[in-house]
């Protein structure tokens, strides 16, 4: 799945694209086995846990678009949107730390306040 000598870059992009298209092993291929991950839900430790949570997520995706990467050798800002069954235009960024050519942590950044106020919807 990756290269040692890949560009975080390279690797986020590749990243974002295998879990965006559903693929969730693809996805998990570029991890590391003890990857974090800090989201505005809390803290997700461990590629199984990181499974749990993708698993969980991508079922409710109904579209995708990256908007933009930007890196270097050892991290990357991958900046998207998605449609999910809860929330359209949902705005996001994931910051991806590299190391040894696998995705070693993750900081994902997005406002929390379309999926609240989509819930009362979703619920009614």
């Amino acid at each position: 799945m990756t290269s040692t000598n890949a560009s975080a870059q390279q690797i986020a992009e590749d990243y974002t694209r295998a879990w965006m298209s559903g693929d969730v092993d693809q996805a998990l291929g570029f991890l590391a086995e003890d990857v974090v991950c800090d989201a505005p839900a809390g803290r997700i430790e461990g590629l199984a846990a990181y499974r749990g949570f993708l698993e969980g997520f991508l079922p409710k995706l109904t579209g995708s678009s990256i908007t933009k990467v930007l890196g270097d050798d050892t991290s990357a800002a991958v900046v998207y949107t998605t449609d999910t069954t809860f929330a359209r235009d949902f705005r996001a960024m994931d910051y991806l730390t590299v190391g040894d050519g696998r995705i070693t942590r993750v900081v994902t950044v997005f406002d929390r306040l379309p999926a609240a106020q989509a819930r009362p919807r979703a619920e009614g």
